[in-house]
């Protein structure tokens, strides 16, 4: 399967990636919107069997109203799918498209993020799920995937909603994933700490002594290091690292001499699963909960939170 590069950072306006959204606010209204989809999937030659990632209630739902056709259906709780950060989900559709997807990309998949849990336990978390959504539409835009994202707004809530509604071509609102994500880095970020410790060379072993410091297990501070050192490996020359924080939430401040500019960097999954040069931000994001870029007219600052 072939992907974006990271220097193409606009799917063609009619590429094969379709990306859907359904919003409802009760179970026959996710039935109404679930069942065709699946249907069509289940009905199209070549394809393999469509898949369901969603909560254990509504995937019950579906398994009565599927019935027979429902062992033809891969059902997933979404608990399983998404176990971690934004930047994990997208290298598990990344995953599951090349191991089973038909040889031209083709697959179905019904798609419901938890809000009742990691992806809305915070409006910080929340913005990445909107940034995970709006950037998949550049990311597998050559990709003959069908995708249907389920919000249930008595989960979601309207505020969710509204921002997901962006980030899916079908909406009528939707935007440029772009400016979309412009959007999402213009919030202001809180300052370090007072007690913010400056390395001046963050060598693995200096941020990996500083990480257990703070609290993280020595396993933990270890993985920390290597994505600081993966992070430094793509951004190039550095003027030092702040750390702070308390386990988890350990905090490590880059700051880079030149721009980041690629909004899709570190998100590119690597060709074959192997890291190319440059490419250690991928790495970055799948062991950190947030890496945040921000770049300006000297360079970049690249903030990376553990946990």
């Amino acid at each position: 399967m072939t992907r974006t590069s990271s220097s193409d950072q606009r799917p063609p306006d009619h590429g094969p990636f379709d990306h859907r959204m359904a919003v409802f606010a009760a179970d026959d209204a996710f039935l109404a919107a679930a069942l065709p989809f699946l249907a069509e999937g289940l009905a199209a030659p070549g394809e393999p069997p469509p898949v369901a990632v969603a909560g254990p209630e509504r995937l019950d739902l579906l398994r009565d109203a599927l019935g027979g056709d429902a062992r033809h259906v891969r059902l997933v709780p979404h608990a399983d799918w998404y176990t971690g950060s934004a930047a994990n989900a997208v290298a598990q559709l990344a995953s599951h498209l090349d191991s089973r997807a038909a040889p031209e990309g083709h697959c179905r998949l019904l798609m419901e993020p938890d809000w009742g849990g990691r992806a809305g336990r915070s409006t910080r978390e929340t913005a990445e799920w909107i940034r995970y959504e709006a950037l998949a539409n550049l990311l597998f835009a050559p990709t003959a995937a069908t995708v249907l994202c389920a919000y249930d707004t008595r989960t979601a809530g309207a505020a969710i909603v509204g921002a997901a509604r962006r980030a899916h071509p079908d909406t009528g609102v939707y935007a440029d994933p772009v400016v979309l994500a412009a959007e999402l880095d213009a919030v202001a970020q809180g300052p370090p700490t007072a007690c913010a410790a400056l390395l001046p060379r963050p060598h693995p072993a200096a941020v990996r002594t500083r990480a257990a410091a703070l609290g993280l297990a020595p396993a933990d501070a270890e993985l920390f290091a290597e994505a600081v050192a993966a992070a430094l490996a793509s951004l190039g020359p550095v003027t030092g690292a702040l750390l702070w924080g308390r386990a988890p939430a350990v905090v490590c401040e880059l700051r880079a001499e030149r721009r980041v500019e690629d909004p899709l960097a570190g998100f590119v999954p690597p060709p074959g699963g192997e890291l190319d040069p440059g490419q250690g931000l991928w790495f970055t994001r799948q062991v950190c909960a947030y890496v945040d870029v921000r770049d300006d007219s000297k360079g970049a600052t690249v903030r990376l939170q553990y946990g």
